[in-house]
C-alpha cells in the first residue's frame, strides 16, 4: 500500500444495490490506511449512522443510504471526499 498522506487520499462514497436483492449498501473506498484504522473508522461510521456494516476487501461498507452523512464526517478528515454516483 503506497504511503499517501491522509490529507491527500482521494475518498469515493458511493452506493450499491447489485446482488443484494434491492438492499442498498453505501460504500466508501480509497482509503489508503492499515486495517486496523479502517477497522475503526468503519466502526464511527457505523455509530454515526446507527447501522451494521463491515470491510472488505480495503472497503468499508455500511447498510442502508448514508452518503451525505458520511461525506459530512469524512470531509473534517480528509482533503478530498466525492460523492460516486448517483
Amino acid at each position: 500500500m503506497p504511503n499517501v498522506p491522509i490529507k491527500e487520499q482521494i475518498i469515493r462514497i458511493g452506493k450499491e444495490t447489485k446482488g443484494r436483492k434491492g438492499k442498498g449498501v453505501t460504500l466508501v473506498s480509497g482509503l489508503q490506511i492499515d486495517e486496523k484504522e479502517l477497522k475503526a473508522l468503519s466502526k464511527q461510521l457505523k455509530t454515526l449512522c446507527g447501522c451494521g456494516g463491515t470491510v472488505k476487501d480495503g472497503v468499508i461498507e455500511i447498510q442502508g443510504e448514508h452518503r451525505e452523512k458520511i461525506k459530512q464526517h469524512l470531509d473534517g478528515l480528509f482533503k478530498q471526499v466525492k460523492l460516486a454516483g448517483s
